[in-house]
């Protein structure tokens, strides 16, 4: 699988577009939405299991999350605000919100100028 494969869907026709359109409306009435609460119930999860150096949050909000609380980007802070009534520090809430993801890319990174 290359960059082409992940590009495919830019070169769809009219007839494939229509279903791929039609099959994403559908997947929107699939269940109810998951909260915020939801959202950071999985990262406590995943901080217990492989702990708070390996957990990240990314955004992608072009197609929409559906997570009440953060459907846009102006939401961002609620879930902030969830870790913090959750308990979590500061320098944890940091590495959730980019700093694991910064201190791995800096050590690939070092690593490929070996």
């Amino acid at each position: 699988m290359g960059l082409e494969d992940d590009m495919a869907f830019l070169s769809m026709d009219e007839e494939t577009e229509a279903l791929f359109d039609k099959k994403m409306e559908a997947a929107k009435d699939l269940g109810p939405a998951a909260s915020v609460a939801d959202l950071v119930d999985h990262i406590d999860y995943v901080v217990k299991l492989v702990g708070i150096d390996h957990v990240g949050i990314a955004s992608d909000f072009d197609g929409g999350g559906k997570i009440e609380g953060w459907w846009d980007v102006s939401e961002t802070p609620n879930v902030t605000k969830e870790l913090v009534k959750r308990g979590y520090s500061q320098a944890d809430i940091e590495k959730i919100w980019g700093g694991n993801l910064l201190r791995v890319l800096a050590a690939v990174q070092a690593r490929a100028y070996q």
